[in-house]
């Protein structure tokens, strides 16, 4: 359950930030980040005090972290009225926390959601980029943070890592049909549109494959995808989520419905 904090003197954070999406058909914009954690209490303050700089909302979805990161992110919401904190039973996957965490936006008339981890490896100083370019006339459904366009980077990074990334992501691209440099990429901004289209209750994947599966639907339904450059930075406090089995779940999803997609494609039966 999230809990709103109502506490706190909001006067401090009067700052000028990107320029701001617009929701379709007039109305006011509100967007929030949503920052799911797992032992995450080397980082999580920093971290949310950053993107607070852009003039969004926060939610932070802790999945029960042993660590102490829930109690961290309580003192945070209690101390700012525009950071709040979803408390989950414990940790059912990336996928699974952006979900819940998407709905309690939802049904709070947000806009736009964004997508951020909480070690650092996105920027929120580049939050700006994604917001200014939901914002442009196109509107799209989809922003990016992308390594793999024009000005994207990694930072930190082993060659057998990047390898390793780039190519899954070229396999997807190729398997899937999807015109996306970096469909695993997990810096992004939904319009709150293209999520009630495609249905939170319909999405499968809980896992990091959770990434690809969203930029497949939103792309499905005839949606807008955009890219933007960031840096991803390799965490330097705590420890990496991701596993061989995590890998194990893309590679296997991604082959599956892409020999699907190519049966139709071909005419051929199952």
């Amino acid at each position: 359950m999230a809990t709103d904090h109502r506490v706190g003197d909001r006067g401090h954070l009067a700052r000028r930030g990107p320029r701001q999406p617009t929701p379709r058909g007039g109305g006011t914009v509100k967007v929030l980040v949503v920052i799911p954690t797992y032992n995450e209490a080397e980082n999580i303050a920093q971290i949310v005090g950053r993107a607070r700089r852009n003039d969004v909302d926060v939610l932070i979805a802790d999945d029960n972290s042993p660590d102490g990161t829930g109690a961290i992110a309580d003192e945070l919401a209690a101390a700012d009225p525009r950071v709040h904190v979803m408390h989950r039973a414990g940790k059912e996957g990336l996928g699974k926390a952006y979900l819940a965490a998407f709905a309690w936006g939802l049904e709070r008339d947000y806009t736009h959601l964004a997508e951020m981890d909480a070690d650092g490896s996105h920027r929120p100083e580049q939050l700006g980029r994604l917001l200014s370019r939901a914002a442009e006339p196109d509107q799209p459904d989809l922003v990016i943070g992308s390594r793999y366009v024009r000005g994207g980077s990694t930072v930190n990074w082993p060659a057998s890592r990047l390898l390793l990334s780039r190519a899954g992501n070229l396999y997807i691209r190729l398997m899937l049909g999807l015109p996306v440099n970096d469909a695993t990429a997990g810096y992004r901004v939904f319009r709150r549109e293209i999520l009630e289209e495609i249905g939170l209750d319909t999405v499968e994947a809980s896992s990091y494959y959770f990434q690809t599966e969203m930029a497949r639907r939103v792309h499905e339904l005839g949606g807008t995808i955009e890219e933007v450059p960031v840096t991803f930075v390799e965490r330097e406090l705590g420890d990496s989520k991701l596993s061989g089995a995590t890998f194990k779940e893309s590679f296997g999803r991604t082959t599956k419905l892409g020999l699907e997609r190519w049966r139709k494609k071909l005419g051929l039966g199952r």
